[in-house]
């Protein structure tokens, strides 16, 4: 029989308030056309670069492509495929979109179920579930696969719609669709967020019936489930269990995911001799993300030493990544390293050519929670007169910033900016946009925060019902009550944002 490898992903470590495991982030890559290798040659090639370079979020990649073809030079459908792959792993769909347009729109490149499979993906992530489940409803029968099912499963998954989710499982059955623990593992995921416990213990049942193996996305599924319902004993026993099971591999992720419960639960010690555990049996390509955990882990530890010990290992190896840099300096800001933050910032700035907003709005963020507005700002004006594109984050780290300073008038304004660079149901602060409201409307300037309002509305930060909420709040007069408790009044998925502060 086969060994099986449990992997684990850095998030884990961070994600300390749920301890759920987001195995949507594996699951979605199934649901995919393929593999990209580290070599892929489209990494390298010149179209790539053209793309990559169009770093705005609101340009368009078509005029790209156009271009490529009318300089007489021809794309092969692998490469497109392979730019989509690698722009979804940037977190940039909407070109990811684009590019899966504009390939299905060229007569010479045919659509498969993992093209169709991807594409609603997407949808749903740059224009939201329902004009996914539009797309979904106008797919060809021959076209749905359950590869397609299963994309669609996992987008009502990600949106925590659990009906949805629900009555899509129940119909890939009746196709015969569930032979594989893939789909099993989006339920399972989705009830271990939801603190459903009951339905995981049936759907396991379920899965054991059906003589459908776990795999190793099972396995890190039922170990997060135990961290997010705090059963230390439970997660111990489970680890006992694969540690005795020949069939299983307890890979260095595993301890990485026991050492994250150890840390919920305050048992540092022990997560510590986990964590030792992990680094001694390191090896192979994922070295790198190994030693990404690493350093958060021990920054949530409090382990100064251990992080810079741990960075120079990271930086032995051949190549350093964006995500490596972008843990080191989040692992300093939370020791509340600033200057040593600062040294990593101006050596990754000076050794990558593609910039990251992820790792500037990081430092931005940074600086604004320990109350160094000044420097934040200084930075924010450096970027935008090197002609770096200000995202909506940059703007809104830099909003918060102001709030907490209580300079309300910049950060309305600032605010303004986040909304301008907003992508449709971007996910937004509401404390930081309900800090304006409030500051609005205790100004009694009921025409600028009405068009305040309309803005988050027409960027589709709010739904219907949130923003005519807010429209009555404003015009209410009283004082007392606080937008963001009309914000969070709102239905579940009203507002599109994080719910922390």
């Amino acid at each position: 029989m086969k060994k099986l490898l449990l992997r684990w992903t850095p998030w884990q470590i961070n994600n300390t308030n749920s301890g759920i495991c987001r195995v949507s982030t594996f699951i979605s890559s199934f649901y995919s056309t393929g593999t990209l290798a580290a070599s892929s040659p489209a990494l390298s090639s010149s179209l790539y670069r053209r793309i990559s370079s169009v770093e705005y979020p609101t340009a368009s990649i078509s005029p790209v492509l156009d271009q490529w073809l009318e300089q007489g030079k021809d794309v092969e459908q692998s490469e497109l495929r392979s730019f989509i792959k690698i722009l979804r792993k940037f977190n940039r769909p909407k070109h990811a979109l684009e590019i899966s347009e504009w390939m299905e729109n060229q007569a010479s490149h045919s659509l498969s179920h993992g093209d169709a499979a991807v594409k609603l993906d997407l949808i749903s992530k740059v224009y939201g579930i329902e004009q996914a489940e539009e797309y979904f409803n106008a797919i060809p029968s021959d076209l749905k696969h359950y590869k397609v099912y299963g994309s669609l499963l996992n987008c009502y998954a990600k949106k925590k719609s659990l009906e949805k989710a629900e009555a899509i499982m129940q119909k890939m059955r009746e196709l015969d669709f569930t032979k594989s623990p893939l789909p099993y593992n989006v339920m399972l995921n989705l009830y271990s967020q939801l603190g459903e416990q009951e339905k995981l213990r049936l759907l396991m049942q379920e899965m054991e019936e059906k003589d459908i193996s776990c795999d190793r996305f099972t396995l890190n599924i039922m170990l997060n489930a135990h961290i997010g319902a705090s059963n230390v004993e439970g997660m111990e026993n489970l680890l006992t269990k694969m540690e005795a099971d020949p069939n299983v591999v307890v890979g260095w992720n595993a301890y990485g995911t026991v050492a994250n419960g150890y840390m919920k639960a305050g048992l540092t010690e022990k997560a510590l001799i986990m964590l030792k555990r992990l680094e001694q049996i390191i090896s192979g390509k994922k070295g790198k993300l190994a030693y990404e955990i690493l350093l958060t882990s021990y920054a949530a530890a409090g382990k100064r030493e251990e992080v810079y010990r741990i960075w120079n290992l990271y930086k032995n190896m051949k190549k350093t990544y964006n995500s490596g840099y972008l843990c080191m300096i989040s692992s300093l800001l939370k020791l509340d390293d600033i200057p040593g933050a600062e040294k990593i910032l101006e050596e990754w700035e000076s050794r990558h050519k593609f910039s990251d907003a992820r790792i500037r709005n990081t430092m931005i963020r940074g600086y604004c929670k320990k109350g160094l507005l000044e420097k934040a700002e200084e930075y924010v004006n450096k970027l935008a007169e090197n002609g770096k594109v200000l995202n909506a984050d940059t703007w809104e780290c830099l909003a918060t910033g102001y709030k907490l300073e209580n300079k309300m008038d910049k950060a309305v304004e600032t605010m303004k900016k986040a909304l301008l660079a907003s992508q449709p149901e971007r996910r937004s602060s509401p404390f930081t946009l309900a800090a304006c409201l409030d500051y609005l409307k205790s100004r009694e300037d009921l025409e600028e925060a009405t068009a305040f309002l309309r803005l988050t509305r027409e960027r589709g930060i709010l739904s219907v019902d949130v923003y005519e909420r807010l429209l009555n709040y404003i015009n209410d007069g009283n004082l007392s009550s606080k937008a963001v408790d009309v914000i969070m009044e709102g239905s579940e998925w009203s507002f599109h944002g994080k719910t922390g502060a």
